[in-house]
């Protein structure tokens, strides 16, 4: 099973770019989108149908048109869909979309950016705290959990480019960053790549100043946490830096079937 997580920035501008033929060469068989930025109903899924994605699971904001949202896309039906966890304080933002296939339940997520102003970072902290028992609860029903998405976290230095410079900054901050250690410890989930990858300098954003991508100066902000129980089934996780379709990239894991 191929699964990727993709914020695309946009999906009208992505598919645009080709994003339903990178979707169909990658041979995926789950694609969960963030930053959607519209309505089902703006968006021509012809090019996904043709394809044979053919179950869209959208969540969309509700307060603000053309911010946030999130869309699982797959070949097959899942069993259960869940658009958000419950909590209308964060699912009128579109930023969580539930889809089980047999024993496997993905979240996809995109997580609060708190550069906004100490508003929206208050907020992003009490949606990681809530988001983060929600899994710990569901998890003692549902045991095989993967939860990707953008977190808009980078957790160890080895995450960003230039640690030092940004600890005051939103998204490398000190408690963001222990917030994540918890995360992990708590869920009993594996941030799969790092754990493939322990040494491996990889990002998954860049900013579009300064040739930023080119240069290699990014964070790596998106991840696929996955029930350690299931770790013997990952064959591989990727960031695929070729597919520019955002200022994102998008990362690909493979379970063993």
């Amino acid at each position: 099973m191929r699964i990727a997580s993709y914020n695309v920035n946009g999906i009208r501008a992505a598919l645009k770019k080709d994003l339903a033929g990178w979707t169909k060469d990658t041979k995926l068989d789950v694609l969960c989108v963030q930053e959607t930025k519209a309505m089902s109903e703006q968006v021509d899924m012809a090019e996904f149908d043709a394809a044979g994605y053919t179950h869209a699971q959208w969540h969309s904001a509700t307060s603000k048109k053309g911010y946030s949202g999130v869309m699982t896309l797959s070949k097959v039906a899942p069993d259960f869909v869940q658009h958000g966890f419950g909590m209308e304080e964060y699912d009128r933002e579109g930023r969580v979309v539930r889809t089980d296939f047999g024993d496997l339940t993905i979240f996809n997520c995109y997580f609060p950016n708190g550069g906004q102003g100490e508003e929206r970072q208050a907020y992003k902290d009490r949606f990681l705290d809530d988001f983060l028992a929600h899994i710990v609860e569901l998890k003692k029903t549902r045991p095989n959990i993967l939860v990707i998405g953008d977190y808009n976290i980078a957790h160890e230095e080895i995450d960003i480019h230039a640690p030092k410079r940004n600890e005051n900054n939103s998204g490398f901050l000190r408690p963001e960053r222990d917030w994540m250690t918890k995360w992990f410890a708590e869920t009993g989930l594996v941030d799969t790549f790092r754990a493939l990858h322990p040494e491996k300098v990889a990002y998954s954003w860049w900013s579009y100043r300064a040739n930023a991508r080119n240069n290699n100066k990014g964070w790596r902000i998106d991840y696929q946490s996955l029930s350690k129980e299931m770790m013997d089934q990952v064959v591989s996780v990727e960031h695929i830096k070729e597919a520019v379709h955002s200022d994102h990239c998008a990362i690909v894991l493979e379970l063993a079937s």
